[in-house]
């Protein structure tokens, strides 16, 4: 579907307008090199989704304009087979002066659609985007929401091979957000290939079979989408490559069918010495939804440490995030003196659904590890909730509602 072959790019930055005459006129250099994406390379396959993650201004809208075609390589080539169809910015190939209905034709044809497929498909367009009598109303007065609802509808009944996804999806209420979730799940089962750019990680573990990390342009980091969220939080944290790497401290024997990796780093000023989980009813790692469950982790501090944060989340079998908290939230700040070991322990009712999961736990500065973090352990441990204490649920979560009849008699 989409063949990246060491592509890279740049760009010339003038400080002033004038400079690039001048430039050409005195045969000077007059201006900065930006090397915006430099040697990337990946091959996207029919039913595959591949994430791409990165900090702001790591490269990942240069190289989605460097697939669309929007923008040529430097270096490299980008080979296409089948409609390719983007969802790069709200608005891309709308006229904001034509009706939501008439930029149907407008936008489709760029995506590459004949007049005859989008008669056909106009009115599947139209009810998938749920915009009603408003298709008719200028794109200009167009809320962002129904700008992006407009620009989906069209782009997945392009009846693509390969659909290229970018922030667009952020956009717009819970409804449809779960809407287009669906249909590009839908649309991957059906061999569609997609190459999905997002800030929300919890989409990129559920959608995405592999994923790549940008820093400077780079890629810096290939695999599992898990393990590519995991080495961009330590990205974010700015973790240095090697000098920070901690030894995973050693936990209680987790489930046979235990899938959680530890990834260990930090300043270590403070950290980790192990940790466990254990309900207080099962006395294990294994016990029923709803009972009340001990998360111990014992720690030391090279020196003396005041108000140290010590935070966890607990994540599903797909990485989604499902619950996390720390100290800080809790006002119940850490105090350590120089050398001084304790253990500290969460208790708390585990009221997830059946299933396995897996425990992150860092100790930072205040409410977040990106200023100071001392340690941060992925996946430090799991556990399976197997049962229920209390009654039946379904879903993830339990709520306890109470009940009672509202009026009459």
């Amino acid at each position: 579907m989409i063949t990246v072959d060491h592509v890279s790019k740049h760009y010339r930055i003038y400080r002033r307008h004038s400079d690039r005459l001048r430039e050409l006129v005195f045969r000077r250099k007059l201006h900065d090199d930006k090397l915006a994406v430099q040697n990337i390379d990946f091959k996207l396959e029919a039913g595959q989704v591949l994430g791409v993650i990165g900090r702001n201004g790591a490269g990942k809208s240069t190289l989605l304009k460097l697939v669309m075609g929007v923008i040529l390589p430097d270096q490299g080539s980008v080979k296409l087979s089948g409609r390719v169809t983007g969802l790069l910015e709200l608005g891309t190939g709308f006229n904001s002066e034509l009706s939501g209905y008439d930029n149907i034709a407008f936008n489709a044809a760029l995506l590459g659609m004949t007049p005859a497929e989008v008669e056909r498909q106009r009115e599947a367009i139209i009810d998938f985007s749920e915009l009603g009598d408003v298709i008719h109303h200028p794109v200009r007065t167009y809320s962002s929401g129904m700008t992006m609802r407009l620009a989906f509808s069209i782009a997945i009944h392009a009846n693509p091979s390969c659909l290229v996804v970018d922030e667009a999806l952020s956009v717009g209420d819970a409804h449809f957000q779960q809407k287009c979730m669906q249909r590009i799940k839908e649309f991957r089962a059906a061999g569609g290939a997609i190459l999905f750019v997002s800030h929300d990680m919890n989409a990129v573990k559920v959608l995405c079979d592999r994923a790549i990390v940008l820093e400077e342009g780079v890629t810096v980091f290939s695999g599992s989408p898990d393990e590519a969220v995991n080495y961009y939080y330590r990205l974010i944290a700015d973790m240095d490559k090697d000098a920070l790497l901690l030894q995973p401290p050693p936990v209680a024997s987790a489930p046979k069918n235990s899938f959680a990796k530890a990834n260990s780093y930090g300043t270590g000023i403070v950290s980790i010495q192990g940790a466990r989980v254990v309900g207080q009813k099962s006395g294990s790692q294994v016990f029923s939804s709803g009972e009340v469950a001990d998360f111990v982790f014992d720690m030391v501090a090279t020196q003396a440490m005041q108000s140290v944060t010590l935070g966890i989340m607990i994540r599903d079998r797909l990485g989604q995030d499902i619950y996390g908290t720390n100290t800080y939230f809790l006002g119940h700040p850490l105090t350590f003196a120089a050398g001084e070991q304790i253990s500290f322990v969460m208790r708390m009712a585990v009221n997830l659904g059946p299933g396995l999961y897996t425990v992150t736990a860092a100790l930072h500065d205040k409410d977040n590890h990106l200023t100071d973090c001392y340690h941060w352990c992925d996946n430090l441990l799991d556990f399976e909730v197997a049962g229920y204490a209390g009654p039946h649920f379904d879903g993830l979560c339990r709520l306890e509602p109470s009940l009672h009849v509202a009026g009459g008699r």
